[in-house]
């Protein structure tokens, strides 16, 4: 098998996340967006050490699973990777990809897997359920016209108008057909990030499921001086499309579900392609709003880290509720929780009635002060949270927790926070995983070091993509080894998986 040239090959399996293998006569190839059962013709585009990659060119025969997909954009825009498979064959798709990674933990350390699998919840909605869009300003090839949306799949820079897109509701489709219209008729050039230069950066839309309530930020530049830009200053630019996203709310039939209740101004003149805040002002409105989650109620800014599926977040922490288990014994409260990587304080604060008192860490200084808030509005008084690194702010606290809760970030734990964790030699903790493969490689630490998995079990939060929350309950053997695992080796392995999933 060489680079450059043309086979074809049958897809036996896809890894998470979003690897197909096509084991060809000359070897194993991995390629992405393909469909296990697919026959497709690629073209070799990597082959080192025995290893291969490649694109999928096209489609010669469908897999038997496969459908037509729901949404007009798929194929085209790159948000989403299996909508033409039915729900229940993503769910054991996701979930076989999951068990895999677990069991494999145990078969590198020559053992039987004697955890509980229990399986993948799905999502209480399949399409309509998220609650927050970052939409890109572009165009869909180059020199065209002005788009507003996802970017192409495969393509950092061109961007699909996916103003049908369908795994958010009417309301997110209707605001960003309004903007991408308001700013054609006004000639607005997007910001090039080639050339450094233009004003229309993002629209971030946020639409709480439980309240209705909906904010839109507008992000741009400074720049405002173009040969293309329209004649009207900047202030008369912005509340013209306050004005025309207002009609939406005015009661035809066609209008909002949902309630406007915050328009924003966000500048960002940072070279990287992310929402980034260099000032924001309020252009109608507040710069909040309100969500609620298993009987709490949280206020939510534009930058707040939330879950992006409400009602499939109710099932996830619902779920390692459960795995909680009642931590009172029933009696008084009396227990001291740690929650790492704790986010806006969602779990904390669920947290909070059965314990004597929980303390919460967030490497996000905006996420603690929002935590803050919502604990006093959810009248909460025995919760701490603290903005820092985990890995730093653990030397500082002086309680010892009798739980721990983890929920990091996708790259999991920094292999010397890990050591800090398992030193505290807790009876039992929970981890919660956006990311499985992190999730198994910190598992290997957590096995060696004297903690065995209980139980797994999957949360799909969200469907037509390649990803998928990972709850497990680790349990403290009492007996553990002379020594940690070589946490040198672990190092190594943390930045190799990093690099290897760029």
């Amino acid at each position: 098998m060489k680079k450059g040239e043309i086979y074809e090959g049958k897809v036996s399996y896809v890894n998470f996340p979003n690897k197909a293998i096509i084991e060809h006569e000359d070897g194993k190839v991995t390629v992405k967006n393909a469909l296990p059962g697919q026959t497709v013709l690629f073209r070799v585009t990597k082959k080192k050490s025995g290893r291969a990659e490649g694109n999928v060119l096209e489609v010669l025969e469908k897999s038997p699973d496969e459908i037509e997909s729901f949404c007009p954009h798929f194929g085209e825009c790159g948000g989403c990777t299996y909508q033409n498979l039915p729900y229940e064959k993503q769910l054991e798709l996701k979930s076989g990809q999951v068990k895999k990674l677990l069991d494999e933990v145990y078969i590198k350390q020559n053992k039987e897997p004697d955890y509980t699998f229990e399986g993948i919840k799905g999502s209480p909605k399949q399409f309509g359920y998220r609650n927050k869009m970052e939409f890109s300003f572009g165009d869909e090839f180059k020199d065209g016209p002005l788009s507003l949306g996802m970017h192409k799949r495969g393509s950092f820079y061109d961007i699909v108008t996916v103003d049908d897109c369908r795994i958010v509701d009417e309301d997110f489709r209707l605001i960003l057909q309004t903007a991408v219209k308001y700013f054609k008729e006004n000639a607005t050039p997007f910001y090039h990030r080639m050339r450094g230069e233009g004003y229309l950066r993002h629209l971030l839309v946020r639409k709480a499921v439980k309240t209705g309530e909906i904010m839109v930020a507008l992000i741009t530049t400074s720049q405002r001086e173009s040969p293309k830009a329209s004649k009207k200053t900047e202030e008369e630019l912005l509340q013209g499309f306050v004005k025309e996203l207002c009609k939406l709310e005015e009661g035809a039939e066609t209008g909002l579900t949902g309630k406007l209740v915050g328009v924003l101004h966000t500048k960002n003149d940072s070279v990287a392609d992310v929402v980034k805040n260099d000032g924001t002002k309020i252009l109608y409105g507040q710069d909040y709003f309100y969500e609620e989650l298993l009987g709490l109620k949280f206020k939510i800014t534009e930058f707040s880290f939330f879950q992006t599926n409400s009602l499939g977040a109710e099932v996830l922490y619902d779920t390692a509720r459960s795995y909680i288990g009642d931590l009172t014994g029933g009696g008084e409260p009396d227990k001291v929780v740690f929650d790492l990587y704790s986010g806006t304080g969602t779990i904390a604060q669920l947290m909070a009635p059965v314990a004597k008192k929980v303390i919460g860490v967030e490497i996000v200084e905006e996420a603690v002060e929002a935590a803050k808030k919502n604990a006093q509005l959810n009248g909460l008084h025995n919760c701490e949270f603290i903005a820092g690194d985990v890995l730093k702010v653990l030397d500082d606290i002086e309680e010892k927790p009798d739980f721990i809760i983890l929920d990091p970030p996708r790259d999991g734990i920094h292999p010397k926070a890990l050591k800090k964790i398992i030193d505290y030699g807790v009876d039992r903790l929970v981890y919660i995983s956006c990311k499985p493969t992190s999730l198994a490689r910190d598992l290997e630490v957590f096995e060696s070091s004297g903690y065995r998995m209980e139980k797994a079990c999957c949360v799909d939060m969200f469907p037509g993509t390649v990803h998928v929350e990972t709850v497990c309950l680790l349990s403290n053997r009492k007996s553990k080894p002379d020594s940690y695992v070589d946490l040198s080796i672990n190092m190594e392995d943390y930045y190799r998986i990093k690099n290897e999933e760029k």
